[in-house]
């Protein structure tokens, strides 16, 4: 039998939200699109934002844009106890050793899939995404050997109990979306020179058709406008851009606009709505049109493994300005020369003033972070990568 590269994630579908998910689902389309074997075996939990014990999808064997997908059931776990550890953990407190035992044990119950790893263990290479939840834990434990984690890892109080360090350091490989995603692994699980490291990074496609004018006209937009895209919650840091537009507009009496797109609730009053217009979810194409359209993309989240939204606002040669305190996203524009970065109000405003009020400058900024995405990550660059890592895993059999 031919060995096959089965990708673990816990949710998998053609409209699940989330940059892992995202980064996921293109990479197998692609590596399946390129010849190689490929499947995705799952849970059939709907996404991120379901009820982890509540099965979505039915148990089976499906088809989704190509790709042969294995759903596994799952069962009821202790939702109270899950999270109000998960509570601590994302509030900055810490959980005792056997709690973090918990934490992983109620987090996601899939013991047929763990069982249906067991039995291929020996015939096929596999791939967990992300890191942090229970199908990498339990399953990346049963062929270490054969095993690679995709981590999408961050600086987060996750990544630093204690239950992950002894799976992540028994796979075969650990593979990366960017240097300083690297980086972190080291400071966080030490050097490990038995084990394969290497910085893929993520592909994405070029021809990408946009209408700016289209997009303003639909949504009557006139004259500049920042853009954030993404999930709209903490951990994005979007409560922080939105605090800190709020007084870039009112202390400087500026008439721009702040343009939200993406899931989530935003709280907005009315004197925020003059300056701040909040779009929600919008369509593939809808979203292409507002990159090309918006002055400046603004990613204000400190915690980032890869970005796409960063990268696919390069695509349309929109200048960034980012959270300097996000180790990833500083790399990129440091790399790229294609944008700015602040870590407090004050340079906030003095960024966001200087793109705004320089827009030839701003001009070469965005292309020089187009030329940075097209150089790097391309999906045939991404694949052949890839495929140099597959060699090199069958090579340390």
């Amino acid at each position: 039998m031919m060995s096959k590269l089965i990708f673990i994630t816990p949710w998998y579908g053609q409209k699940v939200p989330g940059g892992a998910e995202q980064a996921t689902r293109g990479l197998v389309e692609h590596l399946n699109q390129a010849g190689l074997a490929v499947e995705v075996w799952t849970t059939c939990i709907k996404d991120f934002y379901a009820d982890w014990s509540q099965n979505h999808y039915k148990p089976g064997t499906s088809k989704v844009n190509g790709i042969t997908v294995r759903r596994f059931p799952v069962g009821d776990r202790d939702r109270t106890n899950f999270n109000q550890l998960n509570w601590r953990l994302m509030n900055g407190f810490s959980i005792k050793s056997n709690e973090e035992r918990t934490f992983i044990e109620e987090m996601i119950r899939a013991p047929s899939l763990y069982e249906h790893i067991d039995q291929h263990r020996e015939e096929h290479y596999f791939f967990f995404v992300p890191y942090m939840f229970s199908t990498t834990y339990f399953g990346c434990q049963i062929a270490p050997s054969r095993s690679a984690v995709i981590p999408t890892l961050h600086n987060e109080a996750y990544a630093y109990l204690e239950i992950y360090q002894k799976p992540l350091a028994q796979v075969r490989a650990l593979v990366f979306l960017t240097y300083a995603e690297k980086d972190l692994a080291v400071k966080i699980f030490g050097n490990n020179d038995k084990q394969i490291r290497r910085v893929i990074g993520y592909g994405l496609d070029p021809e990408v058709t946009a209408d700016p004018n289209r997009f303003r006209k639909k949504f009557d937009i006139k004259g500049p406008f920042v853009l954030y895209m993404g999930r709209r919650e903490l951990g994005k840091n979007t409560p922080l851009l939105i605090d800190y537009w709020r007084r870039f507009s009112q202390q400087l009496g500026r008439n721009e606009k702040l343009v939200l797109i993406g899931p989530g609730e935003v709280a907005l009053s009315a004197a925020d709505r003059q300056t701040i217009l909040d779009l929600g979810f919008l369509s593939e194409g809808d979203k292409r049109d507002a990159y090309a359209a918006a002055d400046i993309f603004c990613h204000p989240s400190v915690n980032e493994s890869f970005s796409i939204v960063l990268m696919e606002s390069w695509l349309a040669a929109t200048p960034a300005l980012v959270h300097g305190h996000c180790p990833v996203n500083r790399e990129h524009c440091l790399m790229s020369n294609g944008g700015l970065y602040f870590t407090d109000y004050e340079e906030f405003v003095a960024t966001l003033d200087y793109l705004l009020c320089h827009p030839e400058e701003a001009s070469i900024l965005g292309r020089q972070g187009q030329r940075y995405v097209l150089d790097n990550y391309s999906w045939q660059t991404i694949i052949n990568r890839f495929q140099e890592l597959i060699e090199e895993l069958k090579g340390h059999e």
